[in-house]
């Protein structure tokens, strides 16, 4: 029972930290409307797939919020429904692409030597590498419909540039006096890493993290409109596919199609990143006297 009451006070606490900054405590809103209405609305807004020719490109209405698209089919039940696999595969990428930034990040600024070497060369290849034609030679071999394997893919090649920055924080960190009285007490190194430095890079792993999520959103939604990701499923990047495709872009009324999927990506893009000014109160209490 005591650890549910720390866990309910420690939610507590930083739920009202969120609110100090008012703009990232909307953007903190607006993200768990977008998460609950991605993975809660499909069950109370059912995708429509029925192709009603006599209602092709209808404006906005009781019956269509957001009026149809090219097949007649309701806009407003595929923005509910496609946002699940984009904030997934988002989600995966971003999580992977952190850990190993933070991970090896750290341990070549403490470390040092060769392990700084061996680390910071594999990084600079990877940086090199140029991500999009790679991912289109990759999928004439592999298919990238499966939405983990994505994320992974994706989770692989977003990490370089974070890495580059976590260890020039660890590099800075290790001076400090509670690490050098680390080192007295020969804790260890994985210790000293993940009990000392990460905790005191919270603030900008949680900050680079949301980053990371931004741009695995625009990667993935890039490479299913260009056709290299196979369409197997409704997600707001298929619908700025087909729309194209479709040659929606010469109807006059298909104006809400093309922009519905758009308006949503950057609304969750936009919701993200202000919800950081909030995430640095909460990690970072240096910064809650100037709020």
């Amino acid at each position: 029972m005591r650890i549910i009451s720390n866990l309910l006070h420690s939610i507590g606490t930083s739920l009202q930290l969120l609110t100090y900054n008012k703009v990232g405590f909307v953007g903190f809103l607006c993200v768990i409307a977008i998460v609950l209405m991605s993975y809660v609305g499909p069950y109370f807004v059912p995708l429509d797939t029925k192709t009603k020719v006599d209602q092709i490109y209808q404006p906005p209405s009781w019956e269509h919020w957001l009026g149809t698209d090219h097949q007649g089919r309701d806009i407003f039940s595929q923005i509910v429904n496609g946002g699940k696999d984009v904030i997934y595969v988002a989600a995966v990428a971003a999580l992977l692409s952190t850990f190993i930034a933070v991970t090896f990040g750290t341990l070549s600024g403490f470390v040092g030597g060769w392990i700084d070497s061996v680390i910071m060369a594999c990084t600079d290849i990877v940086l090199t590498i140029p991500q999009l034609p790679l991912l289109a030679v990759l999928a004439a071999f592999i298919s990238l419909n499966n939405l983990t394997f994505l994320g992974v893919l994706l989770g692989m090649l977003g990490w370089p540039a974070l890495l580059r920055a976590v260890r020039s924080q660890a590099l800075s960190l290790k001076e400090r006096d509670f690490v050098e009285a680390a080192r007295a007490l020969d804790l260890g190194t994985w210790h000293i890493v993940f009990r000392e430095l990460v905790p005191n890079m919270m603030t900008y792993i949680v900050i680079s993290f949301t980053l990371a999520m931004t741009g695995a959103v625009y990667a993935q939604v890039g490479l299913v409109f260009l056709g290299l990701v196979p369409i197997s499923s409704s997600n707001w990047g298929v619908m700025i596919n087909l729309a194209w495709v479709r040659g929606a872009i010469f109807f006059k009324d298909s104006i809400w199609y093309i922009m519905s999927p758009v308006v949503a990506i950057a609304l969750f893009q936009l919701s993200v990143i202000t919800m950081t000014r909030s995430l640095e109160l909460v990690f970072n209490p240096r910064l809650r006297s100037n709020e």
